[in-house]
């Protein structure tokens, strides 16, 4: 066996790298490839742009209102990682997807209105979780969960509010 460590003997020639032109040919060839097409990415994510906004449709219309209430229904955190559930301003969003959904009954293509039913009934779902789990909490310690009758969520607020109390946020730690 042979020793990879071992260095050959002197007398032995010294490897030596031959590179001929054609290499250089397709090594070049196929850097300008991958120059283009890297170019061509870059030019369609500068087309799409982040910068963009949505097409005005009605799909981003449902989706604009349904984030709004899903937002307010504890998908925030405040900046120090308590839950913020907005539950007035949630109630006016999916009211506004109702009125939304009666007002264009018998416009809109099946697709749509079967969108609209559907993310309606979740939004009214998750609503109706969402005020009996403040209601649980408030009833087990009503110290934490802290609202602000003014719709400023306040870790120092007394929570003496009532949960229905019209423009109130709550901060649920």
């Amino acid at each position: 066996m042979t020793d990879p460590q071992q260095t050959p003997p002197s007398d032995a020639p010294a490897p030596s790298l031959h590179i001929d032109s054609d290499w250089k040919a397709q090594a070049e060839a196929e850097r300008a490839r991958l120059a283009e097409k890297e170019a061509a990415l870059q030019a369609r994510a500068a087309e799409a742009g982040s910068d963009k906004l949505p097409p005005a449709e009605f799909r981003s219309l449902i989706g604009l209102l349904a984030s709004q209430a899903v937002m307010g229904l504890g998908t925030m955190a405040d900046e120090k990682g308590r839950v913020v559930v907005d539950l007035e301003g949630s109630k006016f969003a999916i009211d506004l997807l109702q009125v939304l959904a009666d007002k264009t009954k018998g416009n809109l293509t099946p697709e749509e209105a079967g969108e609209l039913d559907e993310v309606l009934r979740e939004l009214k779902m998750r609503m109706a979780a969402i005020v009996r789990m403040v209601a649980e909490q408030m009833s087990r310690a009503p110290g934490s969960v802290a609202m602000s009758p003014g719709g400023m969520p306040s870790a120092a607020a007394p929570s003496a509010a009532p949960a229905s109390s019209a423009a109130s946020k709550l901060i649920i730690p």
